[in-house]
């Protein structure tokens, strides 16, 4: 099995017939994914890509039996997106986009909220790659040439980081059960800990990575996670050893607003509860191949 998507999973695109959202459906379907249609409200009943286009999710849901959806509108209204396929049934949601107002995602944490535990939908993103489960399903924008199926699992706030860890592991012969890009925002649709859970379920995965950030508490809260939680080896990335305190860097979440979000202090903090660190962008791949050959 894989987590959040497979090769059956029935995917819609909100912001189908737009030129990101197109290029970027194209590129799902010819990676195999099972895309069913696409959402451009005053455009339903068209064709687009030779699938249908609806006018709301909850359509797409009705008629195409959607399952899944990914995010390619603008973020002025983007949060109403999420919202409007939460409320239709999605089970995930993939949000792409970048710039969404932190009050509107507050919005959308709130919302999500509202729905009973084992009806919620799953939200990652938004300023995220998205989630691919190699040769099965993508349900993102990430170059699905690089990854190769196997057993490590991959989560992250950083989509290039992501990359280069597929990459690494590829060229050693490692692949993914799934890698799962959370997004670099402040406030996103699920932290590194929710996924971690997911892997520890997944019979497949053997090894997880961790890729993360300076600023907020997520990856010191996976670690505990992982410390209590689970029995799979979990190596951690953080990126941002040399930036200066106080100053944004590269995402909207990576500023150090105390003084265990800056990356040396995470480290630390990760490698006491027992997390493998990896020590630079370089050596995921040689990291993970270690920590597997100890299996």
């Amino acid at each position: 099995m894989a987590i959040l998507i497979d090769e059956t999973t029935r995917i819609i695109v909100q912001g189908f017939t737009g030129k990101i959202g197109t290029f970027h459906a194209q590129d799902m379907i010819n990676y195999g994914s099972n895309v069913v249609g696409g959402i451009t409200p005053g455009k339903g009943g068209q064709k687009h890509l030779g699938l249908p286009v609806f006018n709301t999710v909850k359509e797409a849901v009705q008629q195409a039996g959607a399952e899944a959806s990914i995010i390619f509108v603008p973020p002025a209204f983007a949060a109403d997106s999420i919202m409007e396929a939460a409320e239709a049934g999605i089970k995930y949601c993939v949000a792409i986009t970048d710039g969404i107002p932190t009050q509107d995602m507050m919005t959308v944490k709130s919302f999500l909220r509202r729905f009973p535990e084992d009806k919620r939908m799953i939200l990652t993103g938004p300023n995220c790659a998205g989630t691919i489960s190699p040769g099965r399903s993508m349900l993102g924008i990430m170059p699905g040439h690089i990854y190769m199926q196997g057993n490590v699992g991959i989560v992250g706030r950083s989509g290039t980081l992501g990359y280069e860890a597929a990459a690494q592991m590829k060229a050693l012969g490692i692949g993914v059960s799934t890698s799962v890009g959370i997004g670099g925002d402040p406030i996103n649709g699920s932290a590194h800990w929710v996924i971690l859970e997911k892997f520890e379920r997944d019979p497949e995965t053997k090894v997880v990575v961790m890729i993360g950030e300076i600023g907020g508490p997520q990856e010191v809260d996976a670690g505990v996670f992982a410390k209590e939680n689970m029995t799979k080896p979990v190596i951690a990335y953080i990126a941002g050893l040399t930036a200066p305190e106080g100053r944004r860097m590269g995402h909207a979440g990576a500023i150090i607003s105390s003084a265990s979000e800056g990356a040396a202090e995470k480290v630390a903090m990760l490698r006491d509860l027992g997390v493998t660190i990896c020590p630079t962008p370089a050596a995921m791949g040689a990291t993970v191949a270690e920590v597997l050959a100890k299996l």
